[in-house]
């Protein structure tokens, strides 16, 4: 049997009507609105209709440190929630939609892999329901009601040197980052500098995924900021009269994208920020839903744990009161021994002293889950073919000595018959009691709560404040935003703000050099090191790949 891609995997694929898939739910048509016959949104509606009906248990998937080698956390989310189907429970999961960015750039797809994937993969990919389009759209209509307030004569008294609030665009396009506009004379706009976001690092992103309804959404969109005035007051989208528009070009953006997996699993899909520089989990509105729609959950955070699980429990679970039951940390024996120092080219051969030198990775991140945040977990070994018994046992062997179980996932090979070990371990880990809690309060200072994170997740000695940073804390502070959460923006390849420092590092500080509050979110960003707010396009972008033919049939999208 010749190897076959994702894609030619999914297109290979029967998918059930999606009106069976809601059907097998019990969502009532009345809830549905149809994007052919293999996407619904489902109206939150919905959940008020359904408040009083019992949630079901969730599940968190998360990862070590990304390598080149990969993880496949969406791979393992997705084979997860079919595995707990082949035991006989009744699973929902509950993920991002990927960015045209890493679509068309580094990464290629992000529907899943091999047997354990989310369908249609192509539309999914691409521009789905069209969730990113409103969301860039909403973005960029408050940036031109921002400049043409500045146009015609400026009634707030903004100070073009201090508009926080940036353009955006789905794509990874370095050329935009910084850039002059409003040239060409007095009729044309105020000159000024300025630049773009990728959409899924827009505010308005996190605004749509942290909303719980149409009335929260239009208040969060009001409260965001967009620019300071001369004295140093914050202007908001509310003071531009912005945030209806922006609401009416979001309202079915806000709805919750449903499909199905390979094996007929439902899935929602809704909403898409990036974990290293925004929050990183999807929609509130999706995982409520799917809690109101099955037993056990499966949802991912983005990147590693220190990041995207970080996040998910320190912001989504702390401002929608979310309770998980468990989490899975997904590793690979081949980006183990990556961490331990072997190049990308060597990973298939045995390595058992480069695999213990990489495991300390992992050894932090359970430790973080469970010691941290009071979580049971699991740890599931994404199999790959070169992987030898000897490598396997030692990852399980150090996993027991902390108390941790360890899965293998055959997802990609078996799909849900190959989660079914796995699923037995995460139903038996909701049964535990847990004593969940966050890495800090809110009602610490900005300064403790980014030490508590640099100190507990990263194990950093420390953090270090450097630039605009240092008067920031004191501005947020003054203005009243001190007692919101953190998010933090940092590498996703390292504990530390440094992408070169691999493994589990130790006697360094993160240095944060700008803090911007997200007032709509709900939260404070801090961008650590060089991380960025716009990604650039790698020498041999993806899209070089991907192609049409003369049916319509896309290849190239993995």
């Amino acid at each position: 049997m010749g190897f076959k891609s994702d894609i030619e995997i999914a297109q290979e694929a029967t998918p059930k009507k999606i009106t069976e898939i809601a059907a097998s739910l019990g969502i009532d048509e009345k809830y549905i609105e149809q994007y052919g016959n293999y996407k619904a949104k489902i109206d939150y509606n919905f959940l008020k209709d359904n408040a009083d009906k019992k949630d079901g248990k969730l599940i968190l998937v998360t990862a070590i440190t990304p390598t080149p080698a990969g993880e496949g956390k969406t791979t393992t989310s997705v084979g997860l929630a079919d595995g707990l189907r082949k035991i006989g429970k009744k699973s929902v999961v509950a993920l991002r939609e990927p960015s045209l960015g890493p679509v068309f750039g580094i990464k290629g797809g992000a529907a899943g892999g091999g047997y354990a994937q989310v369908i249609p993969m192509e539309d999914i990919n691409l521009h789905f329901t069209g969730d990113f389009h409103a969301i860039g759209a909403a973005n960029n209509l408050l940036a031109a009601m921002l400049d043409n307030h500045v146009q015609q004569g400026n009634a707030l008294g903004i100070d073009v040197k201090q508009i926080t609030w940036k353009r955006a665009v789905d794509m990874n396009d370095r050329q935009l980052r910084n850039i002059v506009d409003g040239l060409g004379g007095r009729m044309q706009g105020v000159p000024r500098e300025d630049g773009f976001d990728i959409t899924v690092a827009s505010e308005v992103m996190a605004v749509l995924c942290l909303a719980s309804d149409i009335s929260d959404l239009k208040a969060r969109l009001g409260r965001i900021i967009v620019a300071y005035t001369f004295d140093g007051k914050p202007v908001t989208a509310h003071d531009l009269k912005a945030e209806g528009a922006m609401a009416a070009l979001l309202k079915d953006a806000l709805k919750p994208n449903l499909v199905q997996t390979l094996e007929h699993t439902p899935a929602f899909i809704h909403g898409g920020p990036f974990a290293n520089i925004a929050h990183g989990c999807n929609s509130v509105t999706a995982t409520r839903m799917a809690l109101k729609l099955g037993d056990y959950i499966v949802t991912e955070a983005g990147f590693a744990a220190d990041l995207g699980a970080e996040k998910f429990l320190d912001i989504k679970c702390r401002l929608a009161d979310l309770h998980p039951s468990a989490v899975v940390v997904v590793a690979t024996v081949r980006a183990l021994k990556y961490h331990g120092g072997v190049p990308k080219a060597d990973l298939n051969n045995e390595n058992l002293e480069a695999l213990e030198k990489g495991l300390p990775n992992l050894l932090q991140h359970v430790s973080n889950i469970k010691d941290v945040f009071g979580l049971p977990c699991v740890v599931a070994i994404n199999e790959f073919p070169a992987d030898t018994k000897a490598e396997l046992d030692l990852v399980e062997a150090k996993c027991k000595e902390l108390g941790v179980n360890v899965a293998l996932s055959q997802v990609w090979a078996k799909g849900g018959e190959g989660g079914k070990a796995l699923a037995e371990e995460v139903v038996r880990l909701c049964e535990l009691p847990n004593d969940f809690r966050q890495s800090y309060e809110l009602d610490m200072s900005i300064e403790d709560k980014l030490d508590a994170i640099c100190k507990k997740i990263y194990h950093a000695d420390g953090v270090q404040l450097v630039g605009n940073a240092v008067k920031q804390v004191k501005q947020l502070t003054d203005l009243g935003f001190a007692g919101l959460p953190i998010c933090m923006a940092k590498t996703q390849y390292s504990f530390s703000d440094d992408a070169a420092k691999l493994g589990a590092p130790k006697g360094f500080t993160v240095s944060v050099r700008n803090l911007k509050v997200s007032a709509g979110a709900g939260f404070i960003v801090a961008l650590t090191g060089d991380i960025m707010t716009m990604p650039g396009l790698p020498k041999v972008p993806a899209a070089e790949r991907i192609d049409v033919d003369e049916n319509g049939v896309i290849s190239g999208l993995f």
